[in-house]
């Protein structure tokens, strides 16, 4: 058997490896994976299409169906431009906190989930644990669906999911749906003393944000249902996070594309939101037509997150409620996976050490203390897993 190493020793070793999600994160996958079974814990993968991306599962206890799932995700945001005070890749302990990239979201909970597994392993659980880390989370929640497809022909069914993002260790119920799209623009170039017979790209890409504009002026109008009212902000919100396109001052733009996201909260129809924005762009190309009919809007998918609803008599709530005491309601309004493992039919939390936000900062840090809660966590999950 291997040495079994401390929560802080793993979290140094995952924190180590720069995955950034335009990168690969097999060297971190190698690593856990060797660590696993120098404890006699086999580990499985799936890897993306690529090849150079790898999600990573095991499974200790009974070989049954039933298994508490803690799930995080390998992969960290870039530190361009940030100015950091360390080495980004380094943990680093300073007043009573851990600095260094993904040590809030969320390497540290990853260290916790492989200590806890292992742990378990070793001192005999009769309720089986499970260990799920997926990869290109940064970008969109894109690596957790095969994931989870690929864990079912392998591994028995688990039943309560608990990921570990960022929330003081508080039970998170429900959160947001997220639905993202890019939007290319084709327009066609005449001078623009010529305007009326071209079609500048920029100039229709407006008119649709413009509706993006007048959709979230009206809804926050609107009095908020008892579900959106439990979030901050209470209602669905239309964003444009990005937009390129054009040649020169004097020229109508050939080309524009624009990043555009919905984030819907979970009593609201994601489809039908989707349509209206769809409905909206091809409005906005009819014109566009009329005028040049080789121009036009193309819409392709970025990422569909599903929103994370609250469980009636929720096994995964239960679970986490009892461990940390809290009875509070809480939801967030960033999305997770535990949306993807709820509609794969697992009952799911959020759960995790750490406060969302330090997620993504320069200088990005974890409390000690709330990396000890973690822990804690860990441990009273361990002696429950341990009793049935």
């Amino acid at each position: 058997m291997g040495e079994r190493l401390t929560p802080l020793a793993i979290m140094q070793k995952l924190v180590s490896f720069p995955t950034v999600s335009r990168d690969s994160n097999l060297a971190l996958v190698d690593w856990v994976e060797a660590y696993l079974n120098s404890h006699a814990i086999t580990a499985h993968r799936y890897y993306n299409d690529e090849g150079d991306k790898a999600a990573l599962f095991a499974h200790v206890g009974p070989w049954q169906a039933g298994a508490v799932v803690l799930s995080g995700h390998t992969d960290v945001v870039p530190i361009d431009g940030q100015p950091w005070d360390s080495d980004p890749f380094q943990v680093v302990e300073k007043d009573g906190r851990y600095y260094g990239r993904g040590t809030c979201d969320m390497k540290g909970y990853d260290a916790l989930a492989i200590w806890a597994l292992v742990e378990a392993h070793v001192r005999g659980v009769k309720r089986p644990l499970q260990l799920a880390l997926s990869f290109d989370e940064e970008v969109g929640c894109t690596g957790a669906p095969p994931m989870i497809c690929a864990m079912q022909p392998v591994l028995p069914k688990g039943a309560a999911v608990i990921v570990g993002e960022p929330s003081t260790m508080q039970v998170v119920t429900a959160h947001k749906s997220g639905i993202g799209y890019t939007v290319s623009v084709t327009g066609f170039e005449v001078h623009s003393s010529l305007l009326p017979s071209g079609v500048s790209a920029i100039l229709e890409s407006v008119r649709v944000i413009d509706w993006v504009n007048r959709t979230n002026t009206q809804i926050q109008g609107t009095t908020p249902s008892d579900v959106a009212a439990m979030f901050n902000p209470p209602f669905t919100t239309l964003h444009v996070g990005n937009i390129q396109g054009g040649t020169a001052r004097n020229i109508t733009a050939k080309d524009c594309s624009f990043d555009f996201e919905f984030r819907v909260v979970p009593d609201e129809d994601d489809a039908a939101w989707c349509q209206r924005f769809i409905d909206q762009v091809r409005k906005v190309e009819v014109g566009m037509q009329a005028v040049r009919p080789e121009t036009g809007m193309q819409i392709e998918p970025l990422f569909d997150v599903p929103g994370l609803k609250p469980e009636t008599n929720g096994e995964a709530e239960a679970i986490a409620r009892a461990i940390t005491g809290d009875n509070g309601t809480h939801v967030v309004s960033y999305g997770t996976e535990a949306g993807q493992f709820q509609a794969a039919g697992y009952s799911a939390v959020v759960c995790g050490p750490g406060d969302i936000a330090q997620a993504h900062q320069p200088n990005e840090f974890i409390e000690v203390a709330q990396f000890q809660a973690g822990h804690d966590f860990m441990e009273r999950l361990i002696t429950q897993l341990q009793t049935g």
